[in-house]
Parts: C-alpha cells; sequence; structure tokens
C-alpha cells in the first residue's frame, strides 16, 4: 500500500499544478525507498521569470519581509482592534447605539479589503505594487483621522472606518500577499510568517495603546492617535515595497482555476471559515464585562489575543514549509474549531476565558499565514496574485456578516440594547459562540476534502 509523506506535500500540490521540473516523491510503507514521478514532457511549465528555478529566495526579499512586517502592523493594528474601539464607543458618544449596529462598521471595512481585491489586482497591474500601497496605507491612516470627526455619528463611521479603510485595507492586503511569492520559494512559508506576525504584533500593542488613550484623551483623539501613527509609520515602509518583475497579464477572473478540486475546497473552506475569525477579538471586551471583569481586563484580553494571533502567524510560517501548507491549514481550523465549541462556552471566569484567547489566538493568527501559503501553492508564483485576490473576494460575506450576525444572536438570546454584554450571563453568548463553532468545523471539513483530493490524484499516478 503506497502512501505520501507529510513532507512531501507541497511536491504534490507543485506537482497539480504542473511544474515539470519538481519530482514528486512518494514512499512506500515499510521502506525507505522514495519514488519518483516526473511530469509529462509535453506540459509547459511558468514563463521564465515567474517560475520557481528564478526565485531569488531571499537577497531584497528580506527587504520586502521587514517592510510587509510593518505594513500588516498597521492594517491589523486598525482591523484588529475594532472591538476595544467599539467598547469605548458604547461607552463614550454612542452609548444608546446597538452592539451589531457597530460590529457592522468594522465588518463593513473587513469586507472591503475582501471585497475590493480584484480590482486592487488591476490597479497593481497598471500602477505597480509600490504606489497601491503607498496609497492604500495613506487611506488607512485618513480613514482613522476622518473616523474621529464622526465619533457620534454612525453614518460617518460607515463612510470613513468603513468605506475609505476599507479600500486602503483591501490594497495593503494585496500586496503583502502578492509580493512574497516573487521573491521566495522554498522559504515562503517563513517570508508570509515573518510578514503575518507584523498583523499579530501590530494587534497586540495598539489593543494596549488605544485602551491607555481612550482613559487619557477620550475617544476622538484616539482615533486620531492610531491614524497619525499609520501614516508616520506605514508610509516609509511601503516605500520600500516593490515588484520583482511586472504582474504576469492574467484574466480578471480566471474561471479556470476552478478546474482545480483542492483550490475550491479550500476556497470554500476559506470563504466558510471567516464567517468565525473576528468574532472573539470583536467581542472579548463585551464578553468580559459580561462576567464582571474591568473594561481594561477586556482590552487585556484582546491584546493577548493579538499576542497570540502573532506567535501563530510566524509559526504557521515555518510549519508549512515543514510539514505542508494543506496539512497545516486542516489543524489550523481543527484547533480554531475545538477552542470556540470546547472552551469559551465554558469561560465564565478569567482563567477560562485566558485559555481561550491564548489557543484560539493562535489558530486564528496561523490562518492568515498558511492560508496564502496554500493558494501559492496551488498555482506557483506566476498565478497566485489573482488566485489569492480571487478566494480573498470570496471572504466577503463572512468578513462582512460573520461578526453581526453574531450580534444579533446574541440580542436575541438577551443581550441588553446599549452594550450588549455589560450585566449579561454567559448564557446570551452561548448561541452565537456555537455559530462560530459550527462555521469552523464546517470550514475545516472543507480544508480535509482538499488534503484527500491531493492526496488521491498522487496515489493514482504511483
Amino acid at each position: 500500500m503506497a502512501t505520501t509523506t507529510i513532507t512531501a506535500e507541497r511536491n504534490e500540490v507543485a506537482h497539480l499544478r504542473g511544474e515539470s521540473q519538481v519530482p514528486l516523491t512518494t514512499y512506500t510503507l515499510g521502506t525507505s525507498r522514495p519514488i519518483s514521478i516526473n511530469q509529462n514532457p509535453n506540459e509547459v511549465p511558468e514563463d521564465a521569470p515567474y517560475s520557481t528555478t528564478a526565485i531569488p529566495d531571499g537577497g531584497y526579499g528580506w527587504v520586502i519581509v521587514a517592510a510587509g512586517f510593518i505594513t500588516t502592523f498597521c492594517h491589523n493594528g486598525i482591523i484588529n482592534c475594532w472591538g476595544v474601539l467599539q467598547a469605548a464607543l458604547l461607552d463614550s458618544t454612542l452609548k444608546n447605539e446597538k452592539a451589531a449596529t457597530l460590529t457592522f462598521v468594522g465588518s463593513l471595512g473587513l469586507a472591503g479589503g475582501a471585497m475590493y481585491g480584484l480590482l486592487v489586482v488591476r490597479f497593481m497591474r497598471w500602477f505597480g505594487a509600490r504606489a497601491t500601497i503607498l496609497l492604500g496605507v495613506f487611506l488607512m491612516g485618513m480613514s482613522m483621522i476622518g473616523a474621529s470627526f464622526c465619533t457620534s455619528n454612525v453614518a460617518g463611521l460607515f463612510g470613513t472606518y468603513g468605506i475609505i479603510g476599507g479600500v486602503g485595507m483591501a490594497m495593503n492586503y494585496a500586496v503583502s500577499n502578492a509580493l512574497p511569492v516573487q521573491y521566495f520559494s522554498s522559504r515562503l512559508g517563513l517570508a508570509n510568517g515573518i510578514i503575518k506576525l507584523g498583523g499579530g504584533v501590530g494587534g497586540c500593542v495598539m489593543a494596549v495603546a488605544l485602551e491607555a488613550m481612550y482613559q487619557r484623551v477620550g475617544i476622538v483623539w484616539t482615533f486620531r492617535f492610531q491614524g497619525l501613527c499609520t501614516l508616520a509609520v506605514g508610509m516609509p515602509a511601503a516605500w520600500m515595497l516593490k515588484d520583482r518583475v511586472p504582474l504576469k497579464t492574467a484574466p480578471f477572473f480566471d474561471t479556470s482555476m476552478f478546474r482545480s478540486i483542492p483550490f475550491v475546497a479550500t476556497f470554500v473552506a476559506s470563504a466558510i471559515g471567516v464567517f468565525a475569525l473576528y468574532i472573539p477579538p470583536y467581542y472579548l471586551p463585551l464578553f468580559a464585562q459580561s462576567i464582571g471583569l474591568s473594561s481594561g481586563t477586556g482590552a487585556g484580553l484582546v491584546a493577548a489575543f493579538n499576542a497570540c494571533n502573532a506567535i501563530g502567524r510566524f509559526c504557521a510560517g515555518p510549519l508549512c514549509d515543514k510539514i505542508g501548507p494543506l496539512n497545516m491549514f486542516v489543524m489550523v481550523m481543527a484547533v480554531n474549531a475545538v477552542s470556540m465549541l470546547a472552551i469559551w462556552p465554558v469561560s465564565n471566569t478569567l482563567a477560562p476565558l485566558v485559555i481561550f484567547a491564548t489557543v484560539n489566538g493562535v489558530a486564528n493568527g496561523a490562518y492568515f499565514t498558511t492560508q496564502p501559503t496554500v493558494v501559492a501553492g496551488i498555482f506557483g508564483p506566476g498565478r497566485a496574485t489573482v488566485a489569492m485576490s480571487m478566494s480573498v473576494t470570496g471572504w466577503t460575506a463572512g468578513y462582512l456578516m460573520g461578526a453581526p450576525i453574531a450580534g444579533y444572536l446574541l440580542q436575541a438570546a438577551g443581550g441588553s440594547r446599549q452594550s450588549a454584554g455589560i450585566g449579561q450571563s454567559v448564557e446570551a453568548y452561548r448561541p452565537a459562540i456555537f455559530y462560530a463553532g459550527g462555521m469552523a468545523t464546517l470550514s475545516a471539513l472543507f480544508v480535509i476534502i482538499a488534503r484527500l483530493t491531493v492526496a488521491k490524484k498522487v496515489l493514482k499516478r504511483v
């Protein structure tokens, strides 16, 4: 009976995408002798500048990694900390608003980052990665400064943070996913991991900083502080980011990619999984208050979540290189689901809530490193940008509706109008928690389908 080793997975997906120079290695049970399967000699490899053999696997790529770390720091410092700003708004200028309404503001920013993905790729093809991310960081910073003038106006928050910020975050995210695959091959997972680590660090640092700023100077200057920091730190880093080669000419929407069953399965898994990803950071501050903890403790939990998010983002990169991105993706979504279904529902004191924030934070962060690595592994550097943009566009519904659905479930279960959490019991949160855990479980099942499909196709060639 033949089976593939875990470490051969990267070659498996390379074999499936048609790289003739990449041999596929499998092992027969009970022996260490490898069996090499070569590609059909009639299949055409990728164009030379985009092939894995032309990628430097370092060099200026490390500058790209460092700059990408900083711009991702700014990006996730904004989007991962909306829960802190949301709690502050409900405590100050928007006391009469529903939490679910404010959650839509954050979700619109998230959804924008996904919704505009394909348009951003076209913009990158016309103007290049540097111009794209410079504009993206500028829009992110200005959206926060603009939001500071709308802290009593929900419509204004939708327009500034939700729409303008969403466009900026789409540009930032697209570039951070497109450039590593141009500079790295065997170290792609590590490069992605370091860049995504910046997001976790940004979320951790800014959660603490924003709560401290709110307590000291109020909500208006808290928004301005984050906007100014984004411009001051992000713009110089964005200038360092540039393409190694021009983006390969490709269809705006490449339907041929959906002929790949592993891509379809991971596309669906990602689209479902994102419904659950931002529920913990958006609702941890309110959940903490519902069990009698202070707002500072709630912000601390978000900071801990984001610190563990950073660990997950970094560690997932080398693990993808070592055990294979699809194998890693299965584990990530399984841990995400188990933490939501087994730990969060019983977290009625600080200790188990810290455990949940730790475990879920690691799995949550690992998702954002693993998923782009999986897509790049399926299609290679020449098509990875379009493939990733299509995949990210599929996240739009989950980003837009994932956290608000949890908010409406919370209200239906007895959440209060003003804070959707203060004075409420854990029972009110359980429907939303089980909804999040169910979506994560369903996502894990589709990733397993993708992994089994890859293994099955490989075994047929043995």
